[in-house]
């Protein structure tokens, strides 16, 4: 290997080893994501009020919760929802991408 070039190293034997567990890391990293960012929209630390957060939905619904539950119950389910497809998009790349993984 001594004499490969800097891209040539780079992308035909680096790239390839280290792309697959990226591309895993990112899907099962993008549920933390949204759990968090729902979290602090919760706690009214997200995005301002014109813009449109599930954790802040959530937020606005628990004040009417026991009248009109399905106003907190949406956007939560919602989270759930797209946290657990993200995860299992993750498990399922992880599947194809690292068959050496048990």
């Amino acid at each position: 290997m001594m004499g490969i070039r800097g891209r040539r190293l780079l992308a035909g034997h680096i790239l390839p080893l280290c792309l697959p567990s990226a591309i895993v890391r990112l899907a099962l990293d993008l549920a933390g994501i949204i759990l968090a960012a729902a979290g602090l929209g919760f706690l009214g630390l997200g995005a301002r009020p014109p813009m449109a957060e599930w954790g802040a939905m959530t937020a606005d619904g628990m004040q009417v919760i026991f009248d009109q539950w399905w106003i907190a119950a949406a956007p939560g389910a919602i989270i759930l929802i797209a946290s657990l497809a993200f995860n299992l998009l993750g498990d399922g790349l992880r599947d194809v991408l690292e068959p050496q993984h048990d």
